[in-house]
């Protein structure tokens, strides 16, 4: 007989957390009847400044058997959050977390300017990803590399050996759901091999918490710059450069002035 799920949750405190949170966001999103192309990550949405999508995109999942599957992956790849003696542990699985949502969303949109600019593949343009799976392929292949004999656990009754795992479910995904994003597991399996090898490495909690006051700073700011959500405390003008962009908090008289960022289907994940 299994240990009670309490216990399990307990010891996979973060897992669990991203668990509610994508189920939360599901649930919201179906009550709302909001559709991918509102949440979901783009070449067009990220050029007309969107880039708040790189997270909403990552938390969103588009139906019930999507957001099962990739918290079912997720469920089990929480064992890294167990491994805290062998260098990994709940610190490093939030942290690693930050870097896999970010740097996979910012791959899938390089390869996409890629396929567009070099190789004039229009149709890659308004390709939407939507899902957790960028993440969650980035775990499978770091658990592959640190922990090779560990099992991923499938609806409770598939286990596949995570050494082979990554690839393996990038090939059944895209050949069992033809909407499957190829490039967005893809970019995830890059990602967590950059993690994996120490080609990205040196995170701690200052750095995790450097890099989400800019994540939640840019969020809000693209939110407001592309006119998704009117904060009204919030005002974005120009100032002694019009190249340079300022943020104003509205009644306190102070500004900060902030770099520009320039210019220039559906898929699951």
């Amino acid at each position: 007989m299994g240990r009670p799920l309490f216990y399990e949750i307990m010891e996979k405190p973060a897992t669990s957390c991203i668990i509610g949170i994508c189920s939360v966001i599901w649930f919201y999103i179906q009550k709302k009847n909001i559709g991918y192309s509102h949440v979901g990550l783009s070449y067009e949405t990220a050029v007309d400044g969107h880039h708040w999508r790189i997270i909403t995109s990552a938390f969103s999942h588009i139906s019930v058997l999507h957001l099962v599957f990739n918290m079912s992956a997720l469920w089990s790849l929480g064992v890294v959050e167990q491994l805290g003696d062998v260098g990994l542990g709940t610190a490093y699985y939030l942290q690693y977390t930050l870097v896999l949502v970010v740097l996979s969303g910012l791959l899938v949109l390089g390869i996409y300017h890629l396929l567009i600019q070099r190789f004039k593949l229009e149709y890659f343009r308004r390709v939407t990803a939507v899902g957790y799976s960028c993440v969650v392929f980035g775990w499978m292949t770091i658990l592959s590399v640190k922990q090779p004999s560990s099992k991923l656990d499938l609806f409770g009754f598939l286990s596949l050996p995570i050494s082979f795992a990554p690839f393996e479910s990038l090939i059944f995904t895209s050949i069992i759901v033809p909407q499957a994003s190829f490039l967005g597991h893809l970019s995830g399996i890059i990602v967590g091999y950059a993690i994996a090898w120490g080609l990205i490495h040196g995170m701690n909690n200052y750095w995790a918490l450097s890099m989400l006051g800019w994540i939640v700073l840019v969020f809000v700011y693209s939110l407001k710059r592309s006119g998704t959500y009117d904060f009204n405390f919030l005002e974005i003008e120009s100032v002694t450069d019009p190249s340079l962009p300022s943020v104003r908090f509205i009644g306190n008289g102070r500004t900060l002035q902030m770099s520009a960022i320039p210019v220039e289907g559906v898929e699951i994940v």
